[in-house]
């Protein structure tokens, strides 16, 4: 019974709804999927919740630019996320959007409560502005005068606002993080959430604004609205049914807590200090498990409507299929490095992996079943060869899907159920079916491995439907067999016989030259609507305020802010007004007018750690042009480092190369990359650029001094 079954709740992040999502987005309400179905498959009760974030100055100035109301244009949007959803069979239970009735008044609810119990005070916060992102960031924290997340202009801005008071649960999250080793995936996710932020000391966190009204009012104080973490994180309850009255509701009772939140990396911050204090404020267990999965990222550089090369789930489907584009979201996804998609290789692995190995496999067999035996063919009755090794690999998979899938390796989970179908394939060579049926006498072996073939390709699809479900029907229903539970999958000869009918072909291969004027037109059709966009958004900037300008007066007159070290976390620049200001020195104090550094004792110089590292891996910055980032290894020790040496080195230079790096510097956030140390380099005046490197081979974490 439902009832007696173990529960699991599963959620995606809600989606913003500033505009329509693209693969990369739509990537994380496919992998939910995929979990909470093969979740079904072992017999868990699943819960699965996806669904929209709808507040905030963003939505609201974008509904003005479309010249309607913020409540409109949610809807809109709210509604093509849906879609698209839907488009890509992902089996949510709930899909919530932050303006439903029921979570608005919840929200101002547990405001109401952290307010009464002392966690929120009114202050105010200033700092550079970008409005995209809707996060405050100090001039230090800038990349190259702009938002470090995302690229854009940034504008200054201060603003009246209610604080939450992070630093009082801080003890206890690290406590809990310490003995949970498995709350936050992958690994480097944990380290960074601690070294960059808890260890270092939470900054109190915005959770109301002043600036724009779309949100979800204060209840003591309307001029405010409830900003965006403290209204989007609690949908993960509110959706329950949640109430801090102590009336949930039924659904809370039996789901919560959550076993698993699934984000991307970019929010991990939000999801695994911000939300689990909130909870710790509330009295509430925290979630089981936050995995911030890395990106999909497109081949030719970043997506960008004007460059046309922004790559949507419903222009994929129209060209390969639904479960042509589940598969390659899921397959070409590692678990803790980012993908790459691009429409050449979709096409690649569509003819490669679907139409050869897969599509080959089951059309080759149903031919062979229905040319020789009439369409059906009996368990087999004897063994010979490798028909033990084969029986045992494919009765084995089961068992090595869930091991991939309970530790979140769903792209390997997937590899898996691809062996399965390569190895039988392989088995049609080792036994040459075609050879076997000139024989008379070979008529038996013949029935046999027909039938072997027909067991392995059913228990391949059973497995492969909570990735590719609409797939895995198609090929069950040829075979005239029922979805298999994970335990029957792992045992060989379920079938009595195997009835074929005959298929149309799965996935037909591909010329992909015959796709190009397709893609073309998509993209033509993006750069057309990203230039209506943009003359929009000029048109509506000549008249629109700046965000200073909607603070009063009498707030603007005669009150200093704070501005906080680059390593707080970004919306941090903050002040109560009981704060003091941190002055900061203007350039030249204690520099010579000659541009030498004044002398330092050798005390001040055995401050500096100095090691040499070996740089064993190196990529781009996505979000930078200057920027590499380094894996270094220093002896037993690797980590992360960000420099600013793209326009000298290529990422295929850097790899190998033994260099110098300071390594007790405090570790930084450049661009939502980790840097936990500098490396040395020689710049002369013409611009030449030289790394520090031993004058010979050292071994890596050799120290220097």
């Amino acid at each position: 019974m439902d009832g007696e079954k173990k529960t699991y709740y599963i959620t995606t992040a809600i989606a913003y709804t500033s505009g329509k999502p693209h693969i990369g987005n739509t990537y994380e309400a496919v992998l939910a999927d995929a979990i909470a179905r093969f979740k079904r498959k072992e017999g868990y009760d699943v819960r699965f919740q996806t669904g929209t974030d709808e507040h905030g100055q963003k939505i609201e100035e974008k509904a003005k630019k479309a010249g309607v109301s913020p409540k409109e244009y949610v809807d809109k949007v709210a509604g093509e996320i849906r879609e698209i959803w839907d488009l890509m069979g992902t089996s949510y239970d709930k899909f919530i959007r932050t303006t439903d009735p029921g979570h608005e008044r919840t929200v101002a609810k547990i405001f109401k409560k952290f307010y009464d119990q002392g966690d929120i005070y009114k202050g105010y916060y200033e700092g550079m502005y970008c409005t995209p992102c809707e996060s405050f960031w100090t001039e230090s924290q800038l990349i190259d005068g702009k938002c470090p997340d995302c690229g854009r202009e940034v504008k200054p801005a201060r603003e009246e606002a209610y604080f939450f008071r992070m630093g009082k649960y801080a003890d206890r999250l690290i406590g809990h993080i310490n003995a949970h080793p498995e709350f936050i995936q992958p690994v480097s996710r944990k380290n960074e959430m601690m070294n960059n932020f808890l260890l270092k000391g939470l900054q109190d966190l915005c959770v109301s604004r002043t600036s724009f009204k779309w949100g979800i009012p204060v209840p003591f104080d309307e001029k405010h609205v409830v900003y965006v973490w403290l209204d989007a994180l609690t949908n993960y309850i509110t959706g329950l049914g949640y109430d801090p009255d102590g009336e949930s509701g039924e659904l809370y009772q039996k789901y919560w807590p959550a076993d698993l939140h699934l984000i991307g990396k970019d929010i991990i911050r939000f999801h695994t200090i911000y939300w689990p204090i909130f909870l710790m404020a509330l009295g509430l267990p925290l979630p089981k498990q936050v995995f911030g999965h890395p990106w999909l990222l497109q081949g030719d550089g970043k997506m960008s409507k004007s460059k046309g090369n922004v790559i949507y789930a419903d222009d994929l489907v129209r060209l390969f299929g639904v479960d042509a584009v589940r598969f390659f979201v899921l397959h070409e996804m590692p678990f803790d490095n980012d993908g790459v998609i691009s429409w050449e290789l979709v096409a690649e692995r569509y003819n490669s992996e679907l139409a050869n190995v897969l599509g080959n496999l089951v059309s080759r067999t149903i031919a062979m079943i229905n040319k020789y035996f009439g369409g059906s063919v009996t368990r087999a009755a004897g063994e010979e060869g490798t028909d033990g090794e084969f029986k045992a690999f494919v009765s084995g998979a089961a068992a090595r899907v869930k091991e991939k899938m309970d530790a979140l390796r769903v792209a390997d989970a997937l590899t898996e159920i691809f062996a399965l179908f390569r190895r039988a394939n392989k088995y049609i060579d080792e036994t040459m079916p075609w050879a076997l049926a000139k024989e008379e006498d070979k008529k038996a072996r013949l029935n046999d491995v027909l039938y072997n073939l027909s067991e392995a390709i059913v228990t391949g699809a059973s497995l492969l439907d909570s990735f590719m479900p609409e797939t895995a029907r198609k090929i069950l229903s040829a075979f005239g067999a029922e979805p298999r539970s994970l335990e029957d999958c792992g045992v060989f000869g379920g079938l009595e016989k195997a009835v074929v009918t005959p298929l149309p072909p799965l996935f037909a291969r591909i010329d992909f030259k015959a796709l190009e004027p397709q893609i073309e037109e998509i993209r033509a059709r993006q750069r057309a609507e990203a230039e209506a966009e943009a003359a929009r958004e000029a048109q509506f900037e000549k008249s629109a305020p700046s965000l200073s300008s909607d603070a009063p007066a009498s707030e603007k007159a005669g009150v200093k802010g704070v501005r906080l070290a680059t390593a707080a976390p970004a919306g941090a620049v903050q002040s109560a007004p009981e704060s003091k200001e941190n002055k900061a020195a203007e350039g030249g104090e204690g520099v010579e007018e000659s541009g030498r550094k004044p002398e330092i004792s050798i005390e001040d110089f055995d401050k500096i750690q100095l090691r040499v590292g070996k740089i064993v891996a190196c990529e781009k910055v996505k979000k930078s042009s200057k920027l590499l980032h380094e894996t270094v290894q220093f002896g037993n020790e690797t980590r992360s480092i960000v420099s600013g040496l793209a326009k000298h080195y290529t990422p295929e230079e850097m790899v190998g190369k033994k260099v110098v790096f300071v390594t007790n510097l405090k570790p930084v956030t450049l661009c939502g990359v980790l840097s936990e140390g500098m490396i040395l380099a020689a710049e002369d005046e013409s611009g030449n650029l030289s790394l520090v490197v031993p004058e010979k081979d050292v071994a890596d974490g050799a120290e220097i001094g």
